[in-house]
């Protein structure tokens, strides 16, 4: 009676490589300031928000990258899974940066523009 189900769960197993590999995308962050020059040292933070697995029977795909822009202002990240990612960038002396952008290419570049820091408001006087 076992060696009924030998060849299917063969065949299976066999399938489940090809479906496992999500497509991915070459990710690649620009860190600009508005005057168009590089800003070194920025943190860079992507998480990985929207996306199924086939393989993973429909759990969600959990990615999370850190690293820091060289002195060109650009941050190098392994292959991320296409779909939905949110980055985050925090660079000392301006306003702290957050989006969700659309990843599906091979081979993306993002430029991201930060904002120098507001004066502080307060309702007390």
């Amino acid at each position: 009676m076992k060696r009924r189900w030998m060849p299917l769960f063969a065949s299976l197993i066999t399938c489940i490589p090809a479906i496992a590999d999500p497509p991915m995308t070459a990710l690649r962050v620009e860190v600009l300031t508005q005057k168009e020059r590089p800003i070194e040292r920025a943190s860079v933070v992507v998480d990985f928000v929207e996306g199924r697995s086939i393989a993973k029977f429909g759990k969600k795909i959990r990615t999370h990258w850190e690293t820091r822009t060289n002195q060109e202002g650009i941050a190098k990240l392994p292959p991320v899974p296409q779909g939905k990612v949110r980055i985050q960038v925090i660079a000392k002396g301006y306003q702290t940066f957050g989006e969700i952008f659309d990843v599906n290419e091979e081979e993306k570049t993002i430029t991201i523009k930060l904002n120098p820091p507001q004066a502080q408001y307060s309702v007390h006087q």
